[in-house]
């Protein structure tokens, strides 16, 4: 049957009063043909409202609440998803307590050239992508074109990509340095970043793969001052305090893993000992994370572990934006972005 690439939405269920058209693309891999792959921009749409939609004139109706332009605002963060009974677990818990927006640190299918996976991960998630805007970037079970970045709220959001060239001649390299020299911080109070492979861990999975494009982009970074960066990769959920250079720096931004969403490669269970004193937190269960910006200052970060058909908050930190710091201001321009 053929489906027109159009979406009818409006603020009333059943009410369209407004219709957008835009584009299908399809793919062959190997013996796979991709059904139509529909594409449409719609929008202008404002901010805390629930939207009612139709794709393709007919079928289910699905409905979309749209970010709030204020504090306060929640993001859901889960990596390394998969689909699993785990993963199944992990969304369940996502949806128990409303969000605004899901940030997904790479890996996503776990496909793997197997293209039915993405088919299925679309159905898997489509009842909580259909509602909530999300945000990923790419892991290496998923190799795309990325960096990219979007305002979401008073939050500035870059997703970085671990697998793209990020040297100082590197494309992605200048396009973060213009990107952070943008951000109107009295605008945008806060800036968090998302990449898939993490910069610090106390695992023994991948331990220092990142190591290079740490070197590369950590001091931009670090003089933007980004408050939180979330990466996935290791199979484990690990809080570090803010730090730069492999140092604590309470200038410095700070460092989460959170690559436990529920792959069907297990869990990362070996760590090393002892315990670094830079990592406040770490443990090897399936879970999630919530970030709550209060205000243009103050946040509010847990992770919630899945235990049974419960989640369970089993780390949280309360926080203030390195901005909020007389000292950090200060030192912000000792370098150039």
């Amino acid at each position: 049957m053929h489906v027109a690439s159009m979406v009818e939405y409006g603020k009333h269920p059943k009410k369209y009063d407004k219709k957008t058209a835009g584009e299908s693309t399809s793919y062959r891999y190997f013996f796979y043909n991709s059904g139509k792959i529909h594409h449409v921009k719609i929008g202008p749409l404002q901010p805390n409202t629930k939207y009612y939609y139709r794709c393709g004139g007919h079928g289910d109706e699905f409905s979309f609440k749209t970010p709030p332009s204020k504090f306060p605002i929640e993001f859901a963060v889960a990596g390394d998803l998969g689909q699993t009974d785990w993963t199944l677990s992990t969304l369940d818990q996502m949806r128990k307590r409303d969000f605004d927006v899901f940030l997904l640190p790479g890996d996503l299918s776990y496909a793997d050239t197997h293209q039915p996976l993405w088919d299925s991960f679309g159905r898997l998630l489509e009842t909580l992508a259909s509602t909530r805007p999300w945000m990923v970037t790419e892991g290496n079970h998923e190799i795309e074109s990325f960096p990219i970045n979007d305002h979401i709220s008073c939050v500035h959001t870059v997703m970085l990509g671990s697998y793209t060239p990020y040297d100082s001649h590197s494309d992605q390299y200048q396009w973060l340095q213009a990107d952070l020299r943008k951000v109107d911080r009295k605008k945008t109070p806060w800036l968090v970043v998302v990449m898939h492979m993490p910069w610090y861990s106390t695992n023994k999975a991948h331990y220092g793969e990142g190591e290079k494009m740490r070197n590369a982009l950590e001091s931009l970074l670090y003089r933007a001052q980004v408050d939180v960066v979330f990466a996935g990769h290791v199979h484990t959920y690990e809080r570090f305090k803010p730090i730069y250079n492999k140092k604590a720096d309470p200038c410095g931004p700070m460092y989460i893993t959170i690559g436990d969403g529920g792959n069907r490669e297990g869990l990362a269970l070996r760590f090393n000992k002892p315990q670094s004193p830079l990592s406040v937190f770490r443990e090897s269960s399936f879970g999630h994370g919530r970030l709550r910006i209060i205000d243009h200052k103050r946040a509010h970060w847990s992770w919630h572990r899945n235990n049974d058909e419960m989640s369970f908050i089993a780390d949280e930190v309360s926080f203030e934006s390195p901005r909020a710091s007389s000292h950090c201001r200060s030192n912000r321009f000792r370098g150039e972005i």
